[in-house]
């Protein structure tokens, strides 16, 4: 080890120059990268919403209506202009409304209410419009200027357009007061004032190259490419403050020095910073496994982001600090934090009432955590006071809730078809039904319509059936009436139709992301529980520690029950695997150190000396991910991005808490089994050569 460090310290020049050239070429790939902001894409293939998408798209022209338009104060021939406009809009491939319904050239008294009332009312026309995938944007401008300032526009297409345009600039909000942030606390804690801007700068070339290189992957989603930078960043910063504060300590043992003063840093913080990187990666990891294609999205470039900065932490950063060590020196000032020995002993008289109460809040935590309420599609993304949220509330106030389906049956056997409208039309919340047995009638002959209008209706091995329903994109409703319509379609169709649809997709959602919850959370338990077990030495540590920041976790998901607050299941899945992979760190940084105190310290002084010797180094880390997640919390707009950044800010908050004011009581309240045989402990930590 000491071997190749020293060939690292000796080539610093190279090793930086390499950095930033890949850094520099990774910026450039970065805007190659595709993303996605469809979270429904990420659905298995053999899912049966997604299979009917593709058969749709095999047999039908255009796909499913995916907006909602609202112009108002018009009459029935302006209408009609309006629907020529939209449908002659850049990405729009077809429009819908009463005319293609009714006949609109007969007196709105004759027309059937139901009907008419779907499409106008009060002198507002609603048009259902489907825009391609990949004009979401400009289509979605341009329907808005037609709508005009009274207009509105709803529905997937527009949700995802609006992630597209707006996400990018609060990220870069949000990542700048991170940064801000990160500076203070890093001049705070550190002894130059130029060590913020150096560790800060290591991080970025990790964060480009980890940008850069997701071309890879060909496509990332959104939630991946607003919040990737930013954890990557938060998750990653204790890497360089150890090697940095070891560095500090090397340098006075070897004054004048300090390539050696580096290489014996390097060597003393190799295995607690890749014990927790490691347990980082892992717990990024696991979100591989999960049915649903966003975990594996998330976890493979989160993953990645952490290796590339422990490259970083082992590699640049030593060149970095090396290279401009003359500069540093000229910058040194006196610490500005005072000594952490009063905090030490302050938790060392509150360990012991606050280890009862964390071990009585374990089961109702627990408990909580399990009941919470759900939403588990992109239909609640954004909240009234966005544009989004505020068009969907105008449209709804004079409209109602509104979904489109497509059902797709074999054939041409029209009677059959007939006899399953009908009983589509019977259901509660299906409001129309347009197919060619609804327009054309069951007796009249398919030779009679004209090409354009049966294209669209029939193709060769399917007949198209258009159902718009009075529900949301999900609830109990939404899910009650797709298991509805699947068994209509059931009854005369056994195993040979296809329906897809938003409510759709977000039902089978529902189904592929429940079955991943318990596979992810074990995996990731068991894997860090491993990793600490081969890094310990010891049965009694990870079983402590994984349940120290489980707990954390169980307290963090049980706020939203207590709240009465729903929370997007997909962030609930995430939260757990990126909260017990970045704050596992603290606690292992306090158990070694607590180890090595004991060593030559009785139970109660190397408690104390314990808590104020990691302080410093855990707040520094803890404080930064705890804030840029909090900050993501409260500037996005985008509801599913600030849940993940609220849980992850409030997770790392209870981490803290437990790791600096629990997890030192129990360690000094179970010393014979945190120790074992203190001679071993001891020819180990010779062994290792190392203190954390």
């Amino acid at each position: 080890m000491e071997k190749f460090y020293t060939v690292v310290v000796r080539r610093r020049r190279l090793i930086l120059l390499l950095f930033l050239l890949a850094a520099g070429a990774c910026l450039v790939l970065k805007s190659l990268v595709r993303v996605n902001y469809d979270v429904n894409k990420y659905l298995p293939a053999e899912t049966a919403s997604t299979v009917s998408l593709e058969v749709l798209r095999e047999e039908f022209p255009g796909g499913i209506p995916n907006a909602r338009v609202m112009v108002t104060g018009v009459t029935i021939p302006e209408a009609l202009k309006v629907k020529a406009e939209l449908a002659a809009a850049p990405g729009v491939e077809a429009v819908t409304w009463l005319d293609d319904a009714a006949d609109v050239t007969v007196p709105l008294s004759a027309m059937d209410t139901d009907t008419l009332e779907n499409y106008y009312r009060d002198g507002a026309a609603l048009f259902t419009v489907t825009v391609s995938e990949d004009g979401y944007v400009n289509a979605v401008a341009a329907l808005r200027a037609i709508a005009g300032e009274h207009g509105a526009v709803t529905g997937g297409a527009a949700s995802q357009a609006d992630s597209a345009t707006g996400t990018m600039d609060e990220v870069a909000l949000i990542g700048a007061f991170g940064v801000a942030f990160a500076l203070v606390v890093l001049a705070l804690t550190t002894t130059s004032w130029l060590e913020p801007l150096l560790v800060l700068a290591g991080l970025g070339v990790a964060v480009f190259i980890n940008a850069g290189t997701n071309l890879i992957f060909g496509e990332i989603s959104f939630v991946t490419n607003a919040s990737g930078s930013i954890l990557q960043m938060a998750v990653s910063l204790d890497y360089s403050v150890f090697l940095l504060h070891r560095f500090d300590e090397c340098r006075k043992e070897r004054p004048g020095d300090s390539g050696a003063a580096m290489v014996e840093a390097l060597c003393r913080s190799t295995t607690s910073i890749l014990s927790s990187g490691l347990t980082t990666v892992i717990g990024f990891l696991a979100l591989v496994l999960m049915r649903f294609g966003l975990g594996r999205d998330m976890g493979l470039a989160l993953a990645k982001g952490v290796g590339i900065s422990l490259a970083t932490a082992f590699f640049f950063v030593p060149s970095l600090l090396l290279c401009t060590l003359p500069l540093s020196d000229k910058l040194r000032h006196r610490p500005l934090l005072p000594g952490m020995d009063g905090f030490g002993r302050l938790v060392r008289r509150v360990t012991a009432p606050l280890a009862v109460v964390f071990a009585l809040a374990i089961v109702p935590a627990y408990l909580a955590s399990n009941a919470n309420d759900f939403y588990y599609g992109s239909g609640q993304m954004y909240g009234e006071q966005s544009v989004y949220g505020r068009d969907t509330a105008a449209i709804e106030a004079v409209f109602g809730k509104s979904d489109t389906y497509v059902l797709m049956v074999p054939g041409r056997d029209t009677a059959t078809q007939a006899r399953l409208s009908a009983d589509l039309h019977g259901l509660e919340h299906v409001k129309s039904v347009v197919s060619y047995v609804d327009m054309a009638g069951a007796e009249v002959p398919l030779e009679y319509l004209d090409g354009e209008t049966l294209a669209l209706l029939m193709s060769d091995d399917y007949s198209r059936m258009v159902l718009s329903v009075d529900v949301p994109a999900e609830g109990e409703e939404t899910f009650a009436l797709v298991e509805q319509v699947r068994a209509a379609a059931e009854k005369y169709y056994p195993g040979a139709y296809y329906l897809a649809g938003s409510g759709v997709s977000t039902y089978d959602l529902m189904d592929t992301v429940t079955s991943d919850l318990a596979k992810v959370n074990l995996v990731a338990i068991g894997a860090v529980f491993l990793v600490l077990l081969a890094a310990m030495r010891s049965l009694w540590l990870p079983v402590l520690l994984v349940l120290s920041i489980e707990t954390a976790i169980w307290l963090n998901l049980s706020v939203p029950y207590f709240a009465g607050t729903p929370i997007f299941y997909i962030t609930y899945l995430i939260i757990s695997s990126i909260q017990l992979g970045a704050t596992v760190d603290y606690a292992i940084l306090m158990t070694d150190r607590y180890r090595e105190n004991r060593a030559v310290l009785p139970k109660r002084e190397a408690l104390a000396a314990t808590v104020s010797g990691t302080a410093v180094s855990i707040l520094t880390s803890g404080s930064v991910l705890a804030v840029v997640g909090l900050l993501m919390g409260y500037l996005s707009s985008n509801r599913l991005l600030a849940q993940l950044g609220l849980l992850l800010g409030r997770g790392t908050l209870f981490s803290l808490g437990i790791v600096l004011f629990v997890l030192p009581g129990l360690l000094s309240m179970t010393d014979a089994l945190t120790l074992g045989r203190r001679d071993t402990w001891e020819r180990h930590m010779n062994e290792k050569g190392e203190r954390i």
